[in-house]
Order: C-alpha cells, then sequence, then structure tokens
C-alpha cells in the first residue's frame, strides 16, 4: 500500500509539473505574439506622428485650401505654387491605367484556373504567374523606358520618352498576379455543391463561373482590385523612371506626368535643404498619400465584411 501510494504521489507531482511547464511555454508563446502585433501597430503608429508632426511645419506655412485645390506644383521653382492636384491626377492616371490592365487578365486568369485547369496544369501555371509578382520594380520600369515606349510610339507618333501609358501598362502587369492570386482564393473557396447544383440545372462551366462561382466570391473579387488598385497607387520605381517628372493636371496618357511617390523621391535625392518649405512637402505629400491608401483599405475591408457570403 505505501510503495502504491508514493508511485501515485510521484506521479500526480509529475503531472503537476508537466501542466506548470505548459502552462508557462504557453504564457511565454503568448506574449511573444503579442509582441510582433504590437511592433506593427506601434510601427504604423510612429509613421503617422512623423508625418503629422513633419506635415505641420508645411501646413503652418501654406494653406491647406491652396494644397487641396491648386492645380498647380512648382515648390522648387518661382514663383512656387504648392496646389497638389497635378500630383494626385498623375498617381490617379497611372493607376488607373493600371487597374484597366490588371481587371481583365487578373479575373480571367483566375477563373481559368479555379473552373477549368486540371490540377496538374494549375501547379505549373500559377507559379510562372506568381514570378510576376517577384520581378524587381526597377526592371519594369527599364522594361516600360527600352521596350514598352518606343513599341508603343509606332502606334502614338505624338507619344514622348517619358509618359503615363508604358509606365501604367506596365504596372498592370505587375499587379496582375496580385489579382489573380486573391480572385483565385475567393473563387476556390466557394462550396463545390453551388457549382454542383448549377450543372445539374444544364449550365455550361463558362455560365456555372460567370453567373454562380464569381457572385458568390464577389466580397473577395472586389477587395483583390481593390488592394491591387493601392499597390499600384503607391508604386515608386517604375514611375520614376518611366513616367517623368513634369506636375502636370492632365487626362492624356502620351505626355509626361509626375506621380506622389516620384515626387517624394525627386525631393529625397535632391539637395533641398533641411527646415525649408520645399523639404516639409514631401511629409505633406506622404501624409495625403498614406491617407489615401488607407481609406482603400479600409474601404476593401468594410466591402469583404458587408458582402461575404457564408455557406
Amino acid at each position: 500500500m505505501g510503495s502504491a501510494r508514493t508511485t501515485i504521489d510521484v506521479s500526480t507531482l509529475s503531472l503537476g509539473r508537466l501542466r506548470k511547464q505548459s502552462r508557462l511555454r504557453e504564457a511565454v508563446i503568448q506574449r511573444l505574439l503579442l509582441a510582433c502585433a504590437l511592433i506593427s501597430v506601434f510601427t504604423t503608429i510612429g509613421i503617422v506622428i512623423i508625418l503629422v508632426v513633419q506635415a505641420a511645419g508645411f501646413f503652418s506655412k501654406v494653406s491647406i485650401l491652396e494644397f487641396f485645390t491648386g492645380t498647380q506644383w512648382t515648390p522648387l521653382f518661382q514663383p512656387q505654387h504648392f496646389g497638389v492636384l497635378p500630383l494626385v491626377g498623375g498617381t490617379l492616371l497611372t493607376a488607373g491605367i493600371a487597374i484597366l490592365v490588371a481587371i481583365p487578365i487578373g479575373l480571367a486568369a483566375a477563373v481559368y484556373l479555379s473552373e477549368y485547369a486540371q490540377d496538374r496544369v494549375r501547379r505549373i501555371v500559377k507559379p510562372f504567374l506568381e514570378i510576376l509578382a517577384g520581378i524587381p520594380t526597377v526592371v519594369y520600369g527599364y522594361f516600360a523606358l527600352t521596350f514598352l515606349t518606343p513599341l508603343l510610339q509606332n502606334i502614338f507618333p505624338d507619344m514622348i520618352v517619358f509618359n503615363a501609358l508604358s509606365a501604367g501598362l506596365v504596372m498592370g502587369i505587375m499587379i496582375i498576379p496580385m489579382v489573380s492570386s486573391l480572385s483565385e482564393d475567393a473563387m476556390v473557396a466557394v462550396p463545390r455543391s453551388l457549382r454542383d447544383a448549377g450543372y445539374g440545372l444544364g449550365a455550361t462551366r463558362y455560365e456555372v463561373a460567370t453567373r454562380v462561382v464569381m457572385p458568390a466570391a464577389v466580397s473577395g473579387i472586389v477587395a483583390a482590385c481593390i488592394l491591387a488598385l493601392s499597390r499600384a497607387v503607391g508604386e515608386t520605381m517604375i514611375v520614376v523612371i518611366a513616367a517623368g517628372s513634369t506636375p502636370k493636371l492632365t487626362l492624356n496618357p502620351l505626355e509626361s506626368i509626375q506621380t506622389m511617390t516620384a515626387y517624394i523621391v525627386q525631393i529625397s535625392l535632391g539637395e533641398t535643404p533641411h527646415g525649408t518649405v520645399e523639404y516639409y512637402t514631401i511629409f505633406a505629400v506622404g501624409l495625403l498619400l498614406f491617407f489615401m491608401t488607407l481609406l482603400m483599405n479600409l474601404f476593401s475591408q468594410w466591402f469583404v465584411g458587408r458582402y461575404r457570403e457564408k455557406y
């Protein structure tokens, strides 16, 4: 009896020690994961604080009304004008061209991979498609400048070397993997039973894809397109190399323009003295760019939550 009781006590003590060690390990892991999450949060907060504080130095010298409504942007020349609309217009022009390229091609690729391609074909095609996302953007920029622009000049003789069209088209090619991959994931998540119901009613594969699968996955598809647009708005190297540095409020894609990111690079690499109003312009433009992309991402999350289908 005594020996059996001693064995039970030892086993109970060992089990309690293991449980204590397990709880300690879980607590450590939980705190490490929390620390990683807080790093992201505090980094974002720090970026916002720096942008706001530095941009305040700009808006203390320049009218907010002029900044948001002015149509001339010449902070480096006399007379100085600080209307940001030419930069915003150039950014939206190139991003608009990019999204017009990426959405049809990306959605077509997503429909093929999710509804038509066999597993063997999908395993081969999808990695090659996603290689586009891994190509450095500087390579895309010089591809637009040295290959696409001369090609387009044969079609549009009035096109100049640095233009919005070449930059937008190449940017669209760059974001195709984002549209196709995220859209395909949304389509694959649609239950097989919905497809079988469509086939049972006599629908073709194309009709099932366009009238059953895509409407059911519309929240994910729209979110993919908005995220791709946000990526295009924040793109830097392609527009720096291929779009030019002429801040101009125009809808003509054959002309040279300047985007918000390209202007930030121009000032950052220049010899603008620290503390001047010209120097503070990069923070004002950066803050506006941050809020533009933030609003796009928030709208994407709202749309997904509002229209997500639950099965």
